[in-house]
This record gives C-alpha cells, structure tokens and sequence, in this order.
C-alpha cells in the first residue's frame, strides 16, 4: 500500500488554519507540524524560533480518492494564502512500511510557562519536581500547545488556584486546557465543543492522561444564542448542539474562542460563574480586544490580568463575590 505525504511551508500564524484544512481530508485527521528550533548547548532543551516558518504535513492513502482531497487542499490553501504566506504544496509518496512512524518524527516535548510540559504521547518524559505534564496525542492539530492562543490561556492558567474546583473548557480542541486543568487539581471539569471531532479528541487525551474520571466531553455550547463552530471552519460538518444553561456552577470558565463569541457570550460567563469565580478567555486577535474588553464590562467583569503574544490577546477576568 502507497500513502501520498503532503506538506506546505507557512508563517507561525497560519499553521492553526493550515492544520484545520489539512485534519479535514488526511488520514484519520492527522496532521504534523515541524517548528524551527533553536538547540541548547547545554542541555537537551530548546526554544521554539517563531521567526521561521513552519512545516505542515498531512497524508492520504494513495486511492481513487487521494486526487479528489488533493484538489480540495490546494484549493483551501490558495485561500488561505490569500491572507497570510502560505507556500506551494509539497507531495510526495512514501510506501507502507515508512509511513506508521514518518509524521511522529516531527513532534517533540515542548514546555509552555512555568510548569507545563506537552509531551506527545509516544514519547518519554522525565518530569522535574512542579512539571504539570500532558501527555497528547496530536492526531488533531488544533489545540497542541503550539499556538499562542493555546499557549497564552495555559500560562495565566498558572496563576490561579484549581484545586477542588469546577471547571468549564468551552471550546475544547484537543482537550488541553481541561486536562490541564485536571492535572492542577480540579475536581470536575465539563469540556464542551459543537465540533463532535473535538469532543472525541478530548475524551481520547483525558484517557491518556487518567483523567477520564475528572473530564466529561460533550457536544454543546453555553447559553441560547446560535454560534458556529468556536474554531470558525466553515468545512466542518455539525449538527444542532445542545446548549448548556448554567447558574454559580462553576469557579473557572476556560474559553479559547473566537473574539465575536466571546462578546455573544458576556452575560452567560456571568451567569455561569459562582460569586468570585475565574474567566480566562483567548482567541482574540488584537483588533477585537476593544470589543471583548467593553463586552465584559459591560456584564460587571473585572479585569484582573492581561498577556498578549504576537497578534493575540488573553485576559484573565473575575466576577464580583
């Protein structure tokens, strides 16, 4: 059996997308990303060099179907091109035997803030002493830590108290922020998404991590009003989510949506919040942030912390005791 891999060069803020496009045709949604390092010389450390671009990679059985997913790929990166740099689309074929192993080759154990350590799933990890590992298994793109999005949420993450909490990852991804919270000492944690490719991804990376017990995956939003999918990809094929209505229930909202969403959802992470609970919210691109910081004043949030990195913003925000 013949498998084609598919690869295209991007800028750091292109990758989310790209690997959106690319876990809607290759297999099983698989998508590897390869980022630019730069190498300790003392150690088997590393930094991530985000001003070179990155590597995405995706593969196809070579079928009667490849052709047909190849031209949808090349059509969704002419798009995609159109708004950051996006490179010509590599492909090349690779037979049976090299390809279980071939897209593992490009993840590598990454540490974000302080104590969190991403180590995808079939690697090793030797964990310091305050190491909050994840173990992931990046079969999904989305959600792995790379992007700053995801990155910005996990480090004001480190800031609060989650022990014995209740926790809301709206928007889940990948799971990562309600694993994460898990691993912190949350007592329960509800991740919701209206992609039910997400809610899967999720269940699967709690498992890995023993959390099974801590995290319940559902296919849902938080409130009444119609929302796509948080993500904002178009191509993804949903149904009508249930839509969760919650009163003082949880201590922390973890939302990494999108900016318009966030301002929708105002009132509701009000609602949703015990007196004195925690909302961090990210996905809002710097030109948003007018709107998601008046959106939450408006509903009598307090700001409490603000990071940004690169284009993206992140807030931390508490509701009144």
């Amino acid at each position: 059996m013949q498998w084609l891999e598919l690869s295209v060069t991007v800028d750091t803020e292109a990758v989310e997308s790209v690997s959106e496009l690319f876990a809607q045709y290759g297999y099983n949604g698989g998508v590897a990303v390869e980022e630019a390092i730069i190498p300790s010389l003392d150690s088997p450390e590393y930094q991530i060099d985000t001003n070179k671009p990155v590597i995405v990679r995706t593969y196809l059985l070579a079928n009667e179907q490849a052709a047909d997913a190849q031209t949808h790929i090349e059509r969704g990166l002419w798009v995609l091109g159109m708004m950051r740099p996006v490179g010509d689309l590599q492909v090349k074929a690779i037979a049976e035997e090299d390809w279980a192993n071939a897209w593992k080759e490009h993840y590598r154990t990454r540490r974000i803030g302080q104590r969190f350590v991403i180590v995808p799933s079939w690697l090793e990890h030797e964990a310091a002493e305050n190491d909050v590992v994840l173990n992931l298994d990046p079969g999904m793109a989305f959600g792995t830590g790379l992007h700053p999005t995801t990155q910005l949420c996990l480090e004001l993450m480190e800031l609060i108290e989650f022990n014995n909490t209740t926790v809301l990852d709206l928007g889940c991804g990948s799971g990562i922020l309600a694993v994460g919270a898990a691993k912190l000492g949350s007592q329960r944690v509800l991740a919701l998404d209206t992609d039910p490719i997400a809610v899967e991804a999720t269940a699967e990376n709690a498992c890995i991590n023993h959390a099974q017990g801590l995290v319940t995956a559902l296919e849902g939003s938080l409130g009444d009003a119609p929302l796509e999918h948080w993500l904002g990809w178009e191509g993804a094929q949903l149904g009508t989510p249930q839509s969760y209505r919650h009163h003082n229930e949880f201590d922390v909202i973890l939302a990494n949506i999108l900016a318009k969403v966030h301002v929708v959802l105002g009132n509701d992470y009000l609602a949703a919040l015990k007196p004195g609970g925690v909302l961090i919210t990210s996905g809002i691109i710097n030109e948003r942030e007018a709107d998601v910081v008046a959106a939450f004043e408006a509903v009598g949030l307090e700001q409490v912390e603000r990071r940004t990195q690169g284009d993206w913003v992140a807030f931390t925000h508490r509701k009144p005791a």
